[in-house]
């Protein structure tokens, strides 16, 4: 048995402390997280009260909303670069 106590990161502290108001579970968030990244993408100013602090609070969504994201940058990217190819501009 270890009578050590845990040490709490900074980041671990400030994700107990974060304020979820208003309420959103992992499975709301995970109903609309495709849709809330689509827009944060098209629109990095879009705000969502619920799935803001949410994610702000839950590192297992936040980590789903980071790979989306990442998805659908690399796919933007690899359209307009396909467009760019092909002698096309948007």
């Amino acid at each position: 048995m270890n009578d050590s106590p845990a040490v709490l990161t900074e980041a671990a502290i400030a994700g107990l402390l974060v304020d979820t108001e208003p309420y959103l579970s992992c499975d709301e968030c995970f109903e609309r997280i495709d849709q809330y990244v689509d827009r944060r993408v098209t629109d990095p100013s879009h705000a969502d009260p619920g799935m803001d602090t949410h994610l702000a609070g839950c590192g297992a969504c936040a980590e789903e909303a980071r790979t989306l994201e990442d998805l659908l940058r690399q796919d933007a990217e690899v359209t307009s670069t396909a467009d760019t190819e092909n002698g096309r501009r948007e």
